[in-house]
């Protein structure tokens, strides 16, 4: 009774929040101003990018796909977007281009994966620098910082008299329904098909080829709004915005259990690992720790997440294949029984 419990309500998401809630709780009272509101205001603001970036690439990974270059469209879509505010284009027409240039890039990934049957590992490698590479022949090194104000507004407001900001808006929109559609409909089934087994989720009818294109274009449009969040929220459009944060994203993918080899995994444990690295990443900044000290904590937590997860995993498979033998063992003895003889069991 104690091994099924146990296999029941042991989960990595369960032991993400309990690490989640065991930090919050050691922050709050040994670390000074970290439960202000005004800072965690600031760690929301935070991983405002991020946290929407995580939803396309969490479905690609499912779907054994990656994309490495959601931070060089993000670049190139805020480039977009500052070039054609700087040239007095009205806003609302701005963001549907800006959003237009990230379907493309997206589009092209999907192309090049789909069309040519390349890997998306090394194809959107390849597009992280050419999308980045635009984004410097569009603008150079040089930023734009005359912004509208109805842009740089939501960029630091919060919502109404609370602390909330508008930039984390987005992403809580958004995580519902990309967890709906995970879980809760056909097209997720078919998501997690594709992951497990490309082949047979094709002999099934899963338009495979179609599905993959979406999710690279998908993932376009997402760093598109990504771009205008981070935009806002610093008032700067810059070709060397958001360096880095492909590996930031796909680390809080995978340490949120998502398979790298897909198929397996799901949001909410993407959600309590965003959580986890923003706290991580706040308190060691309120410690006067930089970023690369930041960076070495994070991988630390990933590979000891991932030994961790290893090691849980090879603990519940025992329990499961320990209980399948002794199941079939009592069945194959009671199949021995009653095909015993009368006379034999008089004896």
């Amino acid at each position: 009774m104690i091994r099924i419990i146990l296999q029941r309500s042991v989960s990595w998401n369960a032991f993400l929040a309990l690490l989640f809630a065991c930090l919050s709780a050691y922050a709050t009272i040994s670390v000074p101003h970290f439960a202000s509101a005004f800072n965690l205001s600031q760690a929301a603001a935070g991983v405002s990018e991020k946290a929407i970036l995580l939803l396309p690439m969490t479905l690609l990974i499912i779907a054994r796909e990656i994309d490495l270059s959601v931070a060089s469209i993000l670049a190139l879509t805020s480039v977009v977007l500052g070039v054609l505010l700087q040239a007095r284009v009205p806003l609302a027409a701005t963001i549907l281009v800006v959003f237009g240039a990230g379907a493309i890039a997206g589009a092209l990934n999907g192309l090049l994966v789909t069309g040519l049957n390349l890997p998306s590992l090394l194809v959107t490698l390849g597009t992280m620098a050419l999308f980045r590479g635009i984004g410097y022949i569009l603008l150079g090194t040089h930023s734009v910082n005359e912004l509208p104000e109805e842009l740089t507004g939501f960029g630091i407001n919060t919502v109404g008299p609370t602390a909330v900001p508008w930039t984390i808006v987005p992403f809580a929109v958004l995580a519902p329904a990309f967890a709906t559609i995970l879980h809760c409909t056909a097209l997720g089934r078919r998501i997690y098909a594709i992951g497990g087994n490309p082949a047979v989720a094709l002999y099934t009818g899963i338009r495979v080829r179609r599905l993959r294109f979406g999710l690279f274009v998908l993932s376009g449009l997402m760093c598109a709004l990504a771009g205008i969040v981070f935009t806002a929220r610093l008032s700067n459009a810059r070709a060397d915005n958001a360096l880095g944060f492909e590996l930031d994203v796909i680390t809080i993918t995978l340490l949120g259990g998502i398979s790298v080899f897909g198929g397996r995994g799901n949001l909410i444990g993407v959600v309590w690992a965003l959580g986890l690295v923003a706290i991580v990443r706040n308190v060691l900044g309120l410690n006067r720790i930089g970023g690369d000290g930041q960076g070495v904590a994070i991988g630390l937590l990933l590979i000891l997440s991932l030994l961790l997860s290893n090691s849980l995993q090879k603990v519940l498979d025992n329990i499961r294949t320990r209980r399948l033998i002794r199941s079939m063992a009592r069945r194959q003895s009671e199949t021995d029984v009653g095909s015993d003889p009368p006379g034999a069991r008089e004896e």
